[in-house]
């Protein structure tokens, strides 16, 4: 991958800081939102976004917004025009910071049964609270370092991580128990299901990081995905939310640098570039034996690309949304 300046190397944006408002305002509105807070033994607040409080959708589109740091928006819209109710959008004009140094799951957080007294946990950590830990080496490339003494982190899991995670959490972050707040989101309820796909511009960030796109050159990005019925399943939750993404994202990125490479782009970010393409992700999730690092990479990406350059003023295209085929995952005949 070639080598780049550090995009947020002059970022003085705290997400972190910026953030809170949308934090205080989750729970503010906690029984409008379905939701349950508490603090725990430490004082760590805890908002149960969907394991034993039902959530709903729009507590989803407010966490996907508390993922971004609160520099991106989420919004919910009528899409019945290709065969599916509702599609969310998302757009960032901070789209590397909101999403790579902030909504992007890469921190590993995971116990023992023997640390838990019970049974093991792992789970990938994500937002803003990342920034105050970089235990990711994504952060020494980003050259992003946040600073503030509140946080919250936001974990898609189906039970209350356990204090010793919580502690790893407080010790690597620098944040004192009352600082932190900690959003629980599983995979098969509405708020989980919609924050997730509220990451589908993170996905175009992600995937344009691993190709080696230079990311100082991202200067704006807008997307969207249709958002499925969540599902009882666990793996078949993660399936519709992955498949939203790969056969029905929709992602417009502005850039600046080489044409050569903003035509580049274009052309190898859509997920159609994968060998695994065509077939649900579920279907897939269970062929490798439930292991994500056999998948192909070149799926964790949207369907569908426009690339701008804004120095020209040339657009390039790539890719095309597959709405028949996520009509026959989700609808019943």
């Amino acid at each position: 991958m070639p080598e780049h300046a550090a995009p947020l190397a002059a970022c003085r944006l705290s997400v972190n800081r910026h953030v809170q408002p949308w934090v205080e305002r989750l729970c503010a509105q906690a029984d409008a939102l379905r939701l349950r807070v508490w603090r725990d033994d430490s004082g760590v607040r805890i908002v149960d976004a969907g394991i034993e409080a039902p959530g709903g959708v729009a507590a989803g589109l407010l966490i996907g917004e508390i993922c971004m740091g609160g520099f991106g928006e989420v919004a919910l819209r009528s899409r019945a025009d290709d065969g599916w109710p509702g599609a969310l959008e998302v757009r960032s004009s901070q789209p590397v910071l909101a999403c790579l140094a902030s909504q992007y799951a890469g921190w590993s957080l995971a116990a023992s049964k023997e640390e838990t007294g019970g049974k093991k946990f792992f789970a990938l950590g994500s937002g803003p609270v990342r920034a105050l830990a970089v235990k990711e080496p994504l952060f020494a490339e980003l050259g992003y370092r946040d600073q503030c003494e509140q946080g919250v982190l936001v974990l898609e899991v189906d039970r209350v991580p356990p204090p010793v995670v919580l502690h790893k959490v407080l010790r690597d972050s620098g944040l004192q128990p009352d600082g932190l707040t900690v959003v629980l989101t599983p995979t098969t309820s509405a708020a989980g299901t919609t924050q997730v796909v509220a990451r589908v511009l993170e996905v175009a960030l992600h995937k344009a990081h691993e190709t080696g796109f230079a990311l100082a050159d991202i200067v704006d990005g807008a997307a969207s995905a249709p958002l499925p019925a969540p599902s009882p399943d666990g793996v078949q939750a993660m399936g519709r939310t992955n498949d939203a993404i790969l056969y029905g994202g929709r992602v417009h990125l502005s850039v600046r640098g080489s044409e050569d490479a903003a035509r580049a782009l274009a052309a190898t970010l859509p997920s159609r570039n994968s060998r695994d393409f065509g077939r649900s992700f579920a279907d897939i999730f269970k062929d490798v034996g439930f292991d994500f690092y056999k998948i192909d990479p070149a799926l964790f990406a949207p369907a569908e690309v426009w690339v701008s350059h804004l120095d020209s003023g040339r657009t390039w295209h790539g890719g095309a949304v597959d709405m028949a085929l996520l009509r026959g995952l989700w609808l019943e005949p």
